[in-house]
């Protein structure tokens, strides 16, 4: 049988080294009773097995208790379960260390998408001119999100990272104490982070991956395009949403907005000293050790006895490295000038703020404070008008307010959030906090509003992008004219003159899935971009998309690169912005290898979509309207879905969902409102797309695509499906993160639940559609497996799934208990216990899938 050599690179690196020291880990004595790591092995056996019998995870437990132990009590089993759980966490941290490691071996740096292949291409069609000018107005910017998929605590990660060293460096005595400190250290949090802990863990990766990794980047992009520090616009941005992000999290005030800003500043700073240090021991020459010396002393300074005090400026650095440089070039043979180049492309790109802190929050809560506002001002009459009328009438409102006026703390804290705004912008830069965005933004008027916020606060001219944020499918359709509407507008039309006629869109991948499935979510947001685009081009206005991307396909996860790389010439494409989460920083940006092969791949796709795209690649109106009925025909069994009345009792009763709001792994309640009832709209999309990654269903990445596709094949028109498959890069994108979804959902875990007097009939819907959809993806792709064309991801899926499998079994197992309990048929008091290992369990299932939620 023909093995890849991909196939072949993970068996070596990842496989092997896995089972090598998985063999070590288990062996070590980590509690009294010392037969844990013995019995799991036969525990994995016995769920493999057990569920090829169809057997229930209540029967699996039950049976290998009764084989195994000396007795099959709860008081015997379930601390044994909560043991086996500690064990496999560490295995999957063991996991994701060893696949860390061999990172660049399985993955060319220097192949398809690296900036080696991109400027090879360039040189070959004589567009190295293009290249020099693309650069010049193009740029990357991920924006790190503390939206709580992430689980390992910053011990466990600091385990990983000196891990992922000593296996590089196949360093046994050292990986044999790093397993050893590792199964001896906590993974649970006690207490839920505040967001500034969120923005202090984050920042880690600013310092420790984010900044030498762009730095040699752009050093790199430099000497290729033969520009000077891009300094009019740095290729690669980076934004930040711990401490500014409002939406749903109450406890994000302004005042942990300015010391997330402060947190900020001062890690850029040691980083530009830590860098300055390492200069001064090569710097040793006449003139030039002097100004080096300067500049250590005025950073020390700075980081080590400022209380907010710099003793030296932006632009001060700035010249006083480029003096260093000059005088290298004449007087030294240019000895080391690259080094300090390369700091001058970190300075000019990270200035004194590191990342842009975006402040967002719902346009609900907006409602609120304009209504408070305009009472405030005497003018109530305002708030009895039309949308028309309040857009006429909201210039007339005029009037200065402070924040402090206000009793209401909503109220309050909203407009104190932009007068903090103006503080960070004043100690960092502007670049520390310039964007306002706007969630569920489903009207102009919700636009213009949040800038007359600016203006009542005291801030005339404010500069600051506002942001909206579309979310539904009814909000991608009407986007281009609420944009419209906003570019008409004179005091808007204005504010986009002082802000170079450039606006941000920001579209949301995640609620947009929740809202109207796989097929309609996607494609909406593509039509929206094209007909925002159009629009904006109509108006002489540059508009730049800002995508809301989570982990997985469900939340515009997936191939990322490939994706932007699709999207054609009716689409702007002079910046890719994208929200970057949870799992998805530590597994895509998580080490120096794999933050530039990831990086480097987003600016490859911004410049092969952008020198490359052939209008001919464009989608035409026939392939338009057979996506349009793909995605009616999604939609509509999506929707029949959805709105079926079991569905939300599904999600609560067989589920995980209600346990997401008990973890401490994030700051943010897991539901918009406090209310007790379950609302669907107020439900986030992580806990949502997570729950379903629980059940290895991952419903959101793929129902309606196969009803889609049948009913082409129905009616004798799968020719004009497939044949769109093969030409279009979106199209093919598309179903391909689709194919991801399925390949990890795993039925038989579940399969118990056809039998359910309740929701049998249920379960039986979602697996007929995910049948349907495996059979005619495999069948579009000419494949015999899911995720044939990419052999080392479905390996590592696959192993993954193997280790996770024991939590999944327990998992359910508790999930039986609890409604066993409920049912009246168990014993209470173990029902609280039973809840910890649902919640203990759902750690390490979603760590192991890394972007499953």
């Amino acid at each position: 049988m023909y093995t890849s050599p991909q196939s072949e690179q993970f068996h070596q690196q990842v496989w092997s080294k896995y089972h090598l020291y998985n063999s070590v880990f288990i062996t070590l004595p980590f509690d009294a009773i010392d037969n844990t790591g013995a019995l799991l092995p036969l525990f994995n056996e016995a769920c493999a097995k057990g569920l090829q019998q169809q057997m229930t995870p209540e029967a699996i437990v039950t049976a290998f208790a009764t084989k195994y132990l000396e007795r099959s009590d709860a008081e015997t089993v379930v601390p044994l379960l909560f043991r086996f759980i500690q064990y496999v966490e560490r295995q999957i941290v063991l996991f994701d260390a060893i696949e860390d490691a061999a990172f660049a071996s399985l993955n060319n740096l220097e192949g398809t998408g690296s900036l080696r292949e991109i400027k090879e291409r360039c040189d070959t069609a004589e567009r190295q001119q293009q290249l020099q000018e693309f650069l010049q107005r193009f740029r990357v910017r991920t924006v790190l999100t503390a939206h709580p998929t992430q689980f390992y605590p910053g011990a466990v990660l600091g385990i990983i990272t000196d891990l992922t060293e000593a296996l590089r460096n196949n360093d046994l005595h050292q990986i044999k104490q790093l397993l050893a400190q590792l199964g001896k250290t906590r993974f649970i949090k006690k207490e839920k982070p505040t967001p500034y802990d969120e923005a202090v863990s984050l920042i880690w990766y600013l310092e420790n991956v984010f900044y030498n990794t762009t730095g040699l980047i752009l050093q790199h992009l430099n000497s290729t395009s033969n520009t000077s520090d891009f300094q009019g616009q740095p290729v690669i941005q980076l934004g930040f949403w711990p401490g500014g992000d409002r939406d749903g999290n109450p406890f994000v005030t302004p005042e942990i907005t300015g010391q997330v800003a402060q947190r900020l500043r001062t890690s850029i700073l040691k980083c530009y000293y830590t860098d300055i240090r390492k200069l001064k021991r090569k710097l040793t020459f006449t003139e030039v050790d002097v100004i080096v010396a300067k500049i250590e002393h005025q950073l020390y300074r700075s980081v080590f006895y400022s209380q907010g005090e710099l003793y030296i400026g932006l632009s001060e650095l700035i010249a006083d490295l480029q003096a260093i440089k000059a005088l290298l070039i004449d007087k030294h043979q240019a000895l080391y000038v690259d080094e300090v180049q390369e700091l001058l492309c970190k300075v000019h790109t990270f200035g004194f703020h590191f990342a842009t802190l975006d402040i967002r929050q719902n346009s609900a809560i907006h409602n609120q404070v304009v209504a408070a506002v305009v009472r405030y001002l005497g003018q109530p009459s305002y708030l009895e008008g039309d949308e028309k009328s309040k857009i006429n009438q909201l210039p007339a409102v005029q009037g200065k307010v402070e924040s402090s006026a206000f009793e209401s703390p909503i109220v309050m804290q909203t407009l104190a959030s932009i007068e903090v705004m103006q503080t960070i912008q004043n100690q960092n830069g502007e670049l520390g906090c310039n964007r306002y965005i706007i969630s569920n933004n489903e009207s102009a008027l919700n636009v213009l509003e949040t800038l007359a916020m600016f203006r009542w606060v005291g801030w005339e001219n404010p500069s600051v992008d506002i942001v909206p944020l579309f979310e539904s499918v009814d909000d991608f359709q009407q986007a281009a004219a609420i944009m419209e509407q906003l570019y008409q507008h004179p005091e808007y039309r204005e504010h986009l003159e002082r802000r170079s006629k450039t606006q941000t869109v920001m579209l949301g991948f995640s609620d947009g899935t929740k809202d109207g499935g796989y097929l309609m979510a996607n494609w909406s947001i593509f039509k929206a971009k094209e007909a925002i685009t159009a629009m904006s081009r109509k108006y002489g206005i540059e508009v730049v998309f800002f995508d809301g991307r989570g982990g997985p396909p469900a939340r515009g996860g997936g191939k990322t690169h490939k994706f932007y790389a699709s999207l054609g010439s009716g689409i702007e494409h002079k910046e890719i912005q994208l929200t970057v989460q949870g799992q998805t920083i530590s597994s895509n940006f998580g080490t120096p290898d794999s933050c530039r092969f990831n990086l480097e791949n987003l600016v490859s796709a911004g410049i092969s979509n952008g020198l490359f795209a052939k209008k001919e690649h464009d989608l035409t109106v026939a392939d338009q309207a057979i996506i349009d009925e793909l995605a009616q025909v999604g939609y509509e069994k999506y929707l029949s879905f959805k709105n079926h009345p079991q569905f939300i009792p599904y999600l609560e009763h067989r589920s995980t969902l209600n346990y997401y709001a008990k973890t401490n792994i994030g700051s943010r309640p897991a539901k918009r409102k406090a209310a007790d009832q379950l609302d669907f709209a107020d439900l986030r999309a992580i806990p949502f797309v997570g729950s379903w990654s629980q059940m290895k269903q991952n419903v959101p990445g793929f129902f309606g695509v196969g009803t889609a596709l049948d009913a082409f094949d129905k009616v004798g028109r799968w020719g004009e499906v497939q044949a769109l498959y093969q030409h279009s890069l979106f199209f093919r994108t598309l179903l391909e993160n689709s194919m991801m979804a399925l390949a990890k959902s795993f039925f038989p875990l579940t399969q118990y639940l056809q039998h359910d007097p309740e929701f049998g009939s249920f379960w039986e819907s979602i697996h007929e559609e995910f049948l349907l959809t495996k059979k005619l993806l495999l069948k579009i792709a000419g494949h015999h497996e899911l995720m044939e064309n990419y052999p080392e991801g479905i390996a590592s899926i696959k192993m993954r799934e193997a280790i996770v499998l024991p939590l999944l079994v327990i998992q359910q197992f508790a999930l039986m208990q609890i409604q066993q309990i409920k049912q009246g048929k168990g014993d209470a008091a173990w029902l609280d216990t039973y809840e910890k290992l649902v919640i203990r369990s759902l750690f390490g299932n979603t760590n192991a899938s890394r972007n499953s939620a």
